[in-house]
Parts: structure tokens; C-alpha cells; sequence
């Protein structure tokens, strides 16, 4: 059992299950490597909504494990204009790279009321010594984060803002159905509509004006925390997407 500060204890399968769903689905483990993850120790926290897990310049000794919420990963400029680099979900470990990079260079930050697992970095590295098919797996995923990175770096340098956001919603969903936390036309979405500007590089009015738009196309509706897709067939022609950079396949 694993207890959360000021919270409802969980069982350690609860908290493993979307890491383990995640690297199973990208890195096939066999079950010594299972076993070795799920005796990692973990510090579970409640976060709440919209507080730094950790921020730019600091040199963190732990990794963060996202069992329940959704963060974002974002760089602020020195005028204080915010740009989100990418959104996290359950079962990533978004800040995997602060074992080898000592200083963080970004910010890492709670969308929502998030239930996180700290895993220090010295049981992490005590794992991938013993266990390199699980350091191979950990690797394998910093690999797909890149993969991400420049595929948000298309969309929002090449791609029209209403494409932007369709193309976000897409990329969501796919990740989402990994986690088994997608419906067959509604996903989780909780960014406002600054965050969402903050996304795609535009304001937070030309965010809402897209929102409206792709309502009235009758392509996707964004609001109360979630995306209805209206047509799946007007959205796939919109804004064509090809999850071979999310790399879901082992053997690809």
C-alpha cells in the first residue's frame, strides 16, 4: 500500500498500472523487468492544479510519475510570454531526461488536481544498472518525447491555427487510448482557452475564434474540460494525422 500526503492510501498496482500499460506498449518487458519497476519506491503527492512540479533553473533528485491529472511542460520568456511545449498524461514520466540533465531548462506544471509519484533518482538508476532492458525502455521513451517534440514543432511553425488545434486533439486522443481513458468521441481536454493559445502560438482570442469555428464546421466542440469530435470523417480530412511519430509499435 501507498499512502498520499493528506490523502486515501493506494495500492502500488493502482499506482504502476498506466507506466506499466505505456512502456508495455512501446517496449515490450518481460516479467523480471515487470517485477523490478513495481518494487521501485515511490513518495505519492497530491499537486494541486496549476502549481510548478519543478521549474526552470532547479536541479531536482526525483522524477515525477503522473498517476492521475495532466501537465504541461513550458518555456517563459523574459517579457513573461509562456509558450507549452507539451501536455502530459497518466503513466508518463515527463522529467525522465533530469536524470542525466542535472538543471532544468523548462518548467514542468499541473494542468489540474493531480495525484503524482516521486521516484528519486537514485533508486531510477539503481534499476537501469540492474535491469538494462528496462534502461533500454526508458531510453526507447526519451526517444518517442523527441519524436513529439518536432512534430509539435511542424504543427505549430507550418500548420494553419484551426489544423494546430485539430492536430493536438488527435495526438491527445491516441495517447489517451493507450491509458484506457478515451471514449469513442470525447477525450479529456482541460486547458483554457489561454492555455490553449499558449499551445498553438496565438492569442487567447484568435484561440477562442478557432474554437468557434471548428464548432460551426461541425468537425470538433472544445469546452467544459473536454473534445467532442462531431465528425470523424470532416476531421481526419481536416487535418490528416499519422501517430507513426508516437511510435506505439515495439517493433517499428
Amino acid at each position: 500500500m501507498l499512502f498520499i500526503e493528506g490523502g486515501n492510501p493506494l495500492d502500488r498496482e493502482t499506482v504502476l498500472a498506466s507506466l506499466l500499460r505505456r512502456l508495455n506498449t512501446v517496449s515490450k518487458l518481460d516479467p523480471a523487468d515487470i517485477s523490478a519497476i513495481r518494487s521501485l519506491p515511490i513518495a505519492v503527492r497530491h499537486w494541486e492544479g496549476g502549481r510548478a512540479i519543478v521549474s526552470d533553473g532547479e536541479r531536482p533528485k526525483d522524477c515525477c510519475l503522473i498517476i492521475e491529472g495532466f501537465c504541461v511542460r513550458s518555456k517563459t520568456t523574459v517579457r513573461g510570454g509562456r509558450q507549452i511545449l507539451s501536455i502530459h498524461i497518466r503513466g508518463e514520466i515527463p522529467d525522465l531526461q533530469s536524470l542525466h540533465l542535472q538543471t532544468m531548462d523548462h518548467d514542468l506544471i499541473t494542468l489540474v488536481p493531480s495525484t503524482l509519484g516521486f521516484i528519486s533518482h537514485a533508486s531510477l538508476r539503481a534499476l537501469t544498472h540492474a535491469r538494462p532492458s528496462v534502461a533500454d525502455a526508458l531510453w526507447r521513451d526519451t526517444l518517442i518525447d523527441a519524436a513529439m517534440f518536432r512534430e509539435w514543432i511542424v504543427n505549430v511553425g507550418q500548420r494553419p491555427a484551426p489544423a494546430r488545434l485539430a492536430h493536438v486533439v488527435m495526438e491527445l486522443r491516441r495517447r489517451l487510448a493507450v491509458t484506457k481513458r478515451a471514449e469513442a468521441a470525447a477525450i479529456e481536454f482541460p486547458l483554457t482557452q489561454e492555455q490553449i493559445g499558449e499551445a498553438l502560438g496565438i492569442t487567447p482570442v484568435h484561440a477562442n475564434r478557432i474554437i468557434k469555428q471548428l464548432r460551426q464546421d461541425g468537425i470538433v466542440d472544445v469546452s467544459k474540460g473536454q473534445v467532442q469530435v462531431l465528425d470523424e470523417t470532416k476531421l481526419a480530412k481536416f487535418a490528416p494525422f499519422d501517430d507513426r511519430y508516437l511510435h506505439l509499435d515495439p517493433s517499428a
